[in-house]
C-alpha cells in the first residue's frame, strides 16, 4: 500500500488553509493485484458574518468563532444573493489511483478540469474538478527499503513507498506506472435560518 498520510494531507491542504471547522471521513484504500486507490473527502462549515460588495469579500465564521475573509472570484456567479447569515458549506474530496502497467507507452501527463456553476439568480454554489493522468517508467525498485524510483514525462523522478511487499514483488524496472489523481469540490450556500 502507499502511505495513507499522503491522500489525508493533499486533502486538507485545500482547505486547512480558510480555517473553518472540519471533519473528515476515513481514507478509504482498496487494492487488488497491480493497483491500489485511495480516496477521501473534507467537509466544512461556516457562516457568514459579513459582505464586503466592492471588494467581493466574505466574512465567514467557522462554529469555534474563528473569523476568515474569502474573496469570491468574478467566475462566481450570484454574488449578490449572499447575505448575513447564510451558512456555506464545502465538500472537497480526493482519490488517487496507482496502475501497474507492463509494456512501452509513451510517457505522458494529462489534465482535464471542469467548472459548473449555479444558475443565475439562484443562490450562489457550484462544483469543479479536475483529473491528472501521469504514465511513468519505473527505473529503479528497492527491495529492502520499498521504494520504486519513477521517472515521469517531464526527465523527473520520484520515489514512490510501496508499502504492500506483495505489490512491491509484482513491480520491475522497465515497468511502467500511471497514476491517476482526481480532486472535486462542491460549494453550495443556504440561506439564513428561518427565511
Amino acid at each position: 500500500m502507499i502511505n495513507r498520510k499522503l491522500i489525508i494531507a493533499a486533502a486538507l491542504v485545500c482547505l486547512a488553509n480558510t480555517g473553518f471547522a472540519q471533519t473528515e471521513t476515513p481514507v478509504t484504500v482498496k487494492s487488488e493485484p497491480g493497483k491500489v486507490t485511495m480516496s477521501g473527502m473534507v467537509k466544512t462549515t461556516a457562516t457568514v458574518v459579513g459582505i464586503e460588495p466592492a471588494t467581493r469579500t466574505v466574512l465567514l465564521k467557522d462554529p469555534k468563532g474563528k473569523v476568515v475573509q474569502v474573496v469570491v472570484g468574478e467566475e462566481a456567479r450570484n454574488f449578490d444573493q449572499i447575505k448575513v447569515g447564510d451558512v456555506v458549506k464545502a465538500e472537497y474530496s480526493q482519490a488517487l489511483t496507482i496502475m501497474l502497467k507492463k509494456g512501452n507507452a509513451p510517457l505522458t501527463a494529462n489534465e482535464t478540469q471542469t467548472l459548473e456553476r449555479t444558475p443565475a439568480g439562484a443562490k450562489p454554489g457550484g462544483s469543479a474538478s479536475r483529473e491528472v493522468t501521469i504514465m511513468a517508467n519505473v527505473i529503479a525498485v528497492n527491495h529492502q527499503s520499498g521504494a520504486v524510483t519513477l521517472k515521469g514525462p517531464q526527465g523527473n523522478t520520484v520515489d514512490l513507498i510501496v508499502q504492500d511487499p506483495e505489490q512491491l514483488k509484482r513491480i520491475k524496472k522497465g515497468d511502467q506506472i500511471q497514476a491517476v489523481y482526481t480532486e472535486a469540490v462542491a460549494i453550495s450556500v443556504e440561506p439564513v435560518a428561518g427565511k
